[in-house]
Order: C-alpha cells, then structure tokens, then sequence
C-alpha cells in the first residue's frame, strides 16, 4: 500500500494491486467562489496542486466518496477520461452519468474489485438541520489479502456510524476528514481536533492519517492546529499530518 495526499481530500492510492484516485477536486488554486455562509471570502481552493493535474488521470479506478465540490469538482469531470471505472455510493450513479461518464459501479454495502473487497460505512457530515441538509455521505474500508486493512471515514463528525464501522472492521489504518469544517451557524461538519482525539482513544489499535486540511476557506481547524492539540494529548505518534503531494 502506498499513498498520496494530492490536496484536500483527493488521494492517490495503490493497493492490491490496483490505483485509486479518490475523492477528485483538481480546480486550479482560486477557480471556485468561497462556501456560503462561512467566516471568510477566500476564494477555494485556498492552495494550488502539488503538480500537474494530468499525472492523476489514469488510475484503474476513481472513487467518489459523495458529490460535494470539494471531492468531485468541475475540473475533475472536465479532466478525467469518461470511460474510466467510476465507484461511488448508491444515489450518485445518475448524476454522474449526467456529466458523461460510462463506467459507474454504486457501492451499496460490499463491493469485490479485482482481489479487493471494499465495504462502504456510513457517517454524519454535520449535527441538526445543518447535517440533514448536507446529505448524505459515505466511507469506505478496503481490505485484501496481503495489505492491512484501510477504513477511510469520508466526510462526517466523530459519531456512532464510525465507532461502528471502527467496531466492525478493527482497520490498521484509518484516514479521517478533519479540518472542523463549518458555517456560520451550527457546528462542525467534518471532524475537529476533538474529534480526532476522541476516535485515536476510542480505537488505539489504529494509525491515522487526516487530511482535508487547508485547502478549503470553511475548514478552520489548520494542520498547525491538530498538531497541537495531538502534542498536548501525546497522539502525534499516533496521526500523520500529510502536506500536500506528500506520500506515506
């Protein structure tokens, strides 16, 4: 296994045997309008590409945690080859025909690509009304023979959907959406740095990755931040903290 923090939330993942592109936002630094409702009026992404965006075209496979444009950008659909393999969470599959892509497979619970098993998990992208009107987000645990076992939470707070796909799956690595991404009102979307506490005591067994971090003007918790809070709590052994076309 190897893999790569792109920016944001996209990665580059080769696992099994295979190479993931994940969660694709691929706009040129600034292309994008600021999100609504959020303490500034920087314009997204707040930081360009860590490289040219065509060295990411080609994986076997493209993974789209949920539709928001922060993980699947227009950049990402103008760019990417429409007769790539696509997977997705169930509910996606028509939107993303409708930009033009040919080779969507909707993840339900369990998918078998190749010699790998992926196993989609739920989660919580936000408390209330604010949470319901974000929609509904999904995570996914990659398992096969010979790697260590992979849950990436996707976009959610620390909440019981983790604890159980955590309680379910036991993963050795686990990369998590951090960053406390907010709005005005309500409170965070993505996890926090208690959030990220509280997952690194609830399961000790795993290491984490987190990302989703100084790329977008609403998440407010930075990487200088997380680390340290991490100091404070003696987890910084526990969580990398990924710079941007940095692998692991």
């Amino acid at each position: 296994m190897k893999i790569q923090l792109i920016r944001h939330a996209t990665l580059w993942m080769e696992y099994g045997g295979l190479t993931f592109l994940i969660d694709p936002m691929l706009s040129e630094q600034g292309a994008n309008p600021p999100i609504i409702n959020s303490a500034n009026d920087r314009r997204n992404p707040l930081v360009s590409l860590p490289g040219p965006a065509e060295q990411w075209l080609q994986p076997d496979a493209v993974l789209v945690t949920h539709l928001h444009a922060d993980h699947w950008d227009a950049a990402a659909v103008s760019m990417l080859p429409h007769d790539i393999p696509l997977l997705c969470q169930d509910g996606d599959q028509a939107q993303i025909a409708a930009q033009g892509f040919e080779h969507i497979t909707e993840i339900k619970h369990k998918l078998t690509l190749s010699n790998i098993t992926l196993t989609r998990t739920k989660g919580q992208h936000g408390t209330g009304e604010i949470g319901k009107r974000m929609g509904r987000v999904s995570g996914f645990v990659f398992q096969a023979e010979g790697e260590p076992t992979l849950y990436l939470t996707g976009d959610t707070i620390w909440c019981d959907e983790v604890k159980q796909a955590l309680d379910d799956n036991h993963p050795e690595l686990t990369i998590i959406n951090a960053g406390g991404a907010r709005f005005l009102t309500g409170g965070p979307i993505t996890m926090d740095e208690q959030d990220v506490v509280e997952l690194c005591n609830y399961a000790p067994y795993t290491s984490v990755i987190a990302v989703h971090m100084d790329s977008i003007n609403h998440c407010l918790v930075t990487r200088e931040n997380l680390r340290e809070r991490l100091e404070q709590e003696a987890l910084l052994n526990r969580v990398t903290l990924l710079q941007d076309g940095q692998w692991y």
